[in-house]
């Protein structure tokens, strides 16, 4: 019966996988109402930061109760990480987004004895993300820096039931509060799914015509100097193509567990980078 049962478990991951690696008949394409439905998703969501910097709450474990805000911070100093998942609301209600899948996580780390500046250098020093942040991203290159505005390239890679590769080109914003607080809002320009990496078929899928694995890509970063060291936050919004019902008891968990491991080696690695720099 074990056996049996392994089988079984081995063939409802191959036809997960098969799902995903094959699109529909028409492809997976990025129509016009899932579009605005992320955008409205968006402004709700920048709404809610923007009404709790007015109301003093800069990291996401500000939000939280007297008593687990202070327990989170302990939990912090102590080299553990913060991370939950988020579902913005209009109002009471849920946002829909038609033919789509919403990744909205945030997550929180805090690096002792660091500073602002080192913080700042490493999450700016763009075209050295291949190595700070490998093998998540494979390359990348500062296209264009006007004073506290970049333009990117990345090219992530993820791999799980399937591996995907894709190029995004990011514009990124600074903002500075004061001497001890940043932030940073980047969002995707472009995103093209890559296909055949490494034969010499290698291509771009049509951008928005692709397996619809990741459509749209906003970031958010805040980095806070206190006690005696740096919190860094980062508030990843994702869109993606909806999950066929047929297999979302079975692939709705990895849309849980995979962010959530992706958002815990981004906070790592960027620790382990800034105390390096720190440290040089």
């Amino acid at each position: 019966m074990a056996l049996f049962g392994r089988k079984v478990r081995r063939l409802a991951l191959a036809c997960v996988a098969a799902a995903l690696l094959v699109p529909p008949a028409t492809g997976a394409e990025l129509r016009p109402e899932t579009a605005a439905a992320f955008d409205r998703y968006v402004h709700a969501t920048e709404e809610r930061m923007a009404g709790d910097l007015s109301n003093g709450r800069f990291l996401a474990v500000d939000r939280l109760p007297d008593a687990r805000r202070k327990q989170a911070y302990m939990q912090l100093r102590q080299g553990q990480l913060y991370i939950e998942q988020l579902h913005t609301k209009e109002g009471d209600r849920p946002i829909r987004v038609p033919r789509g899948l919403i990744h909205h996580w945030v997550g929180v780390g805090f690096i002792p004895g660091a500073t602002l500046s080192q913080t700042l250098a490493i999450l700016q020093d763009y075209d050295n993300h291949k190595t700070t942040y490998k093998p998540d991203v494979r390359e990348s290159k500062l296209l264009e820096r006007n004073r506290n505005e970049f333009k990117v390239y990345l090219q992530l890679y993820q791999k799980s039931l399937v591996t995907v590769v894709v190029d995004v080109t990011l514009e990124v914003q600074y903002t500075f509060l004061g001497l001890t607080r940043a932030m940073s809002k980047s969002y995707s320009k472009r995103i093209a799914e890559v296909v055949d990496v490494g034969k010499p078929s290698e291509r771009e899928l049509p951008v928005g015509n692709d397996h619809g694995y990741i459509w749209q890509l906003y970031s958010y970063w805040r980095i806070e100097v206190k006690d005696d060291g740096v919190y860094i936050e980062v508030e990843p919004i994702g869109l993606s193509r909806s999950v066929p019902w047929e297999i979302a008891w079975l692939v709705t968990p990895l849309t849980r567990s995979i962010p959530k491991k992706v958002l815990s080696d981004l906070l790592d690695k960027t620790r382990i980078a800034v105390k390096s720099e720190a440290q040089s």
